[in-house]
């Protein structure tokens, strides 16, 4: 929100000599962020003034229409004679009152601007516009000065456009609604600076009457609890905003449009009351407020046709919707350049119902902005006499005696505080009286316990505020103070964060890291270590992502929680598998022009637990009991913890060097055992075999076993999953579920040998379906205690084999702990070692 200090200032009396830097702090402080404040006064130098149009020469031969214009300056340029100016504008005409920066003046962003040749003509200056003077968004056209503007040629144009400013850029959290308004800025200012604050919303306003000003019939009395309107006949449509009203609004970044509309912004930006005005005469019939039916559609003002939802909050008459309630009106009823009846609109919408709407046809209005955050139910009324005072007063025209108000709001619930919560929650010590005091400068009402306080505040127990409570009903335009913790929060905000000490808690003695934190981070390192980079994907999916992955009908990971209030209506349910993220970053990765890629993420997926309902509903004022945590742990969904990876293109990069290696299934599964390795599981109890498992391709799968139990797949991605997803061909992939790998057994000290090792290679003839890890395990159990290592170097196919057989080779090492053995005693062992492969797999050795 950007709004200037000087309109600040006629609601609050801040010190005249103010710093800005004071200003700004005593915001932060409040807890609203600045994100700038600019003194406009700084932004433009050199001579800025107002210019009268007296010529226009229209410059033919280019590519866009250009004018060659004589302005009147004044005595400003030092000769009196017009400055011609080149312009590529076509908002304004001869007559017009404009903006001229004349040779020599900077504007905002370091532009220069001096005396230059164009379009075959000699440019001296610039016509501005509001976005070249760092006043508003607006660069369709220059800025043209009203016509009831004072301002003469030659004269400074900073105070008539408003670069005499200080205006503040802030950046409002969503539970502060009432600081998007003037009001609400204006009295969080005098809280600051101790100065008198002047509420506009304390204006007098008339009440509701018999005889309303137009017939409404609302029909949905949650989505809006309050509807009020106001006429006002006989405007003149061609009356103009005046220069003032213009000025502010375009500081704030709202365009001018005509005098109706930039009155419902301006008393929007005063009071904080979003506000409509229709064109009486293009309303057909009595206006119904209700929900949108399914499939409905509306123009609204932005011209885009718009399919309404169930929850949709819609004005209509008789011939459907003519408003998008809260968000934006329609192009059948809005106020045109002829309008001379105008209906005010303020009512009072579900926050809900409006920030839902706004997300759902991506129309984030001010009004919506505001709505969504809360705004005071009180102020419908207000707001529409000081519409209607505005509109009589530069419009002209009649304002109608009949006010309509429907009003269905619930009065606010009281709030329960024990006086002395603020003092045991924050560790500062806020006497009850203290309380009390700042409470009542939020706008609440405190009763009962203030009372006994009033009475005798040296009581004993009353001074500290130990069994005093406070009853504290909050003002309406403060929706968001609902509980005590609330209140507390308003407390240290007003009485000052500073007065908070920074005290380090004392850190009770702990146990370290559990071992399932210590496996997750050796994990994570080890394929860090081999390559691999951490991804964290975001963990929303697409109902479609079980199509694309090709996974059966009946597959457990096709069930999915659904999210109440998914951040992308495209991506509403929650993952099942890493892999579909996962493959996302891939893909966004491999557009962004990277071909080689390794990538892992470690990370829970979610499987909702069958017949689940909703959850309990619980309330923050006390601990949820035994029984309510119990159901509502019923209906979280189960979260695993998985690991995944994937890899596309070289996984040895070629170069200069030598040709590279492209990653393939055979990586995958390497990835697979590294983390099984990382993870505390002794090489003798995995096993890798053959399996078919969707997204895989069912020839080049791998299922993971550890203790009989399959923990996970890996290997080549299916064809179709890889061209639905666009990946390149030959994609790889491996998902484990972490949370079945046994907790990590304690490890002996390891016993390091002095004496030399045996080392003996074994090539062993096999069929080609019996799998390299299975032979190396019977290997293992063969060979016995003198054993050392085992590893695979080579897998051989040839003719002279046969056909389907294959020969894989190993480099066994032999060592004793004792001595050094002998030729027999490491010739036995291997030849016990391959006698458990021969009885298993009818291995033979190579050449015998």
């Amino acid at each position: 929100m950007r709004v200037s200090v000087s309109w600040l200032r006629e609601y609050v009396d801040l010190p005249a000599d103010l710093p800005t830097g004071d200003l700004e702090q005593a915001l932060v402080d409040l807890g609203i962020e600045v994100d700038s404040v600019a003194d406009l006064r700084e932004n433009v130098t050199g001579s800025l003034v107002v210019g009268e149009v007296l010529e226009i020469e229209e410059l033919t031969g280019f590519k866009k229409p250009i004018r060659f214009v004589r302005v009147d300056v004044g005595a400003a340029n030092g000769t009196g004679e017009p400055q011609e100016i080149v312009c590529g504008a076509r908002n304004f005409a001869v007559g017009d009152r404009v903006v001229v920066i004349l040779p020599g003046g900077v504007l905002p962003g370091g532009f220069a601007i001096g005396a230059r040749k164009t379009y075959g003509r000699v440019s001296n200056g610039m016509i501005c516009s509001a976005r070249e003077l760092g006043i508003g968004d607006d660069h369709a056209g220059i800025l043209v000065l009203p016509e009831d503007s004072p301002a003469k040629p030659g004269d400074d144009a900073r105070p008539v456009v408003g670069l005499d400013e200080v205006v503040l850029e802030l950046d409002i959290t969503p539970d502060r609604g009432y600081a998007l308004s003037l009001r609400g800025l204006a009295r969080e200012l005098s809280h600051a600076f101790g100065v008198p604050f002047r509420d506009p919303a304390l204006a007098p306003a008339p009440g509701g009457t018999a005889e309303p000003a137009y017939p409404v019939q609302v029909r949905d009395t949650v989505g809006c609890d309050r509807f009020a309107a106001r006429m006002v006949r006989g405007v003149d449509p061609a009356a103009p905003t005046p220069a003032w009203m213009q000025r502010r609004l375009t500081t704030a970044g709202i365009r001018s449009i005509s005098l109706p509309v930039d009155i419902t912004n301006y008393v929007m930006l005063e009071l904080g009351q979003p506000m409509h005005a229709f064109d009486a005469d293009r309303i057909a019939g009595p206006l119904v407020v209700r929900r949108a039916e399914a499939g409905e559609k509306l123009t609204t003002l932005d011209g885009v046709t718009r399919v309404l939802a169930a929850e949709d909050m819609v004005i209509c008459d008789d011939t459907g919707p003519i408003s998008l309630a809260a968000v934006m009106g329609g192009e059948t009823s809005e106020v045109v350049p002829e309008t001379t009846n105008v209906l005010f609109e303020a009512a009072h919408w579900d926050p809900v119902m409006v920030g839902r709407t706004a997300r759902r046809h991506k129309l984030f209005s001010e009004a919506a902005k505001r709505w969504e955050r809360g705004v005071d139910p009180a102020l419908p009324l207000v707001a529409l006499e000081r519409a209607v005072r505005l509109l009589t007063e530069y419009g002209g025209g009649t304002v109608g005696d009949e006010i309509l108000d429907i009003d269905n709001v619930r009065p606010r619930t009281p709030i329960t505080l024990p006086a002395d919560l603020p003092t045991r929650r924050i560790g500062v010590d806020y006497p009850p009286a203290r309380v009390v005091a700042l409470l009542e400068q939020v706008g609440c009402t405190v009763a009962q316990g203030a009372d006994r306080l009033a009475e005798d505040p040296g009581a004993v127990g009353v001074a500290s505020g130990a069994g005093v409570a406070l009853t504290v009903t909050p003002p309406t335009w403060r929706p968001d103070l609902t509980d005590p913790a609330d209140l507390v929060e308003e407390v240290v905000r007003l009485d000052g964060y500073d007065r908070v000490p920074s005290v380090l808690p004392v850190a009770p003695a702990g146990r370290g890291l559990t071992w399932q934190q210590r496996r997750r981070r050796t994990v994570a390192q080890a394929l860090a270590d081999r390559g691999y980079v951490e991804v964290l994907a975001h963990p929303f999916v697409s109902p479609e992502l079980p199509d694309l992955l090709g996974l059966p009908a009946d597959d457990p990971r096709r069930p999915a929680v659904r999210l109440a209030n998914p951040l992308s209506d495209e991506e509403p349910l929650l993952r099942t598998t890493l892999l579909g993220p996962l493959l996302g970053v891939l893909k966004r990765n491999l557009g962004r022009g990277h071909r080689d890629l390794a990538l892992y993420e470690i990370g829970a997926v979610f499987h909702p637990r069958p017949g689940a309902g909703s959850p309990p509903a619980m309330g923050v004022d006390r601990r949820p009991t035994d029984a309510e945590f119990a159901a509502a742990d019923a209906v979280v969904p189960d979260q695993p913890r998985h690991v995944a990876a994937v890899l596309a293109g070289e996984i040895e990069l070629s170069g200069w060097w030598g040709a590279g290696r492209a990653a393939g299934w055979a990586d995958a599964v390497e990835a697979g055992r590294t983390v099984l390795t990382a993870a505390g599981v002794p090489q003798d109890r995995i096993e890798v075999r053959a399996a078919e498992y969707a997204p895989w391709h069912p020839g080049r799968c791998a299922e993971l076993v550890v203790d009989g139990a399959v923990v996970g797949h890996a290997g080549e991605l299916h064809p179709t999953v890889v061209a639905a997803l666009e990946l390149p061909r030959r994609t790889s992939a491996m998902e484990l579920n972490l949370d079945l790998l046994p907790a990590p057994p304690v490890l002996p000290a390891p016993e390091v040998s002095g004496f030399p090792p045996a080392l003996i290679d074994v090539a062993l003839v096999v069929d080609e379906n019996v799998p390299a890890a299975q032979v190396q395990r019977a290997l293992t159990e063969g060979a016995g205690h003198l054993l050392e290592d085992v590893r695979l170097f080579d897998v051989y196919t040839s003719e002279q084999l046969g056909a389907g057989r294959k020969s894989l080779a190993y480099k066994l090492t032999f060592r004793a702990p004792d001595r050094t053995l002998t030729v027999e005693e490491a010739v036995a062992a291997r030849d016990a070692a391959v006698a458990v492969a021969a009885e298993r797999f009818g291995a033979t050795l190579r050449g015998a």
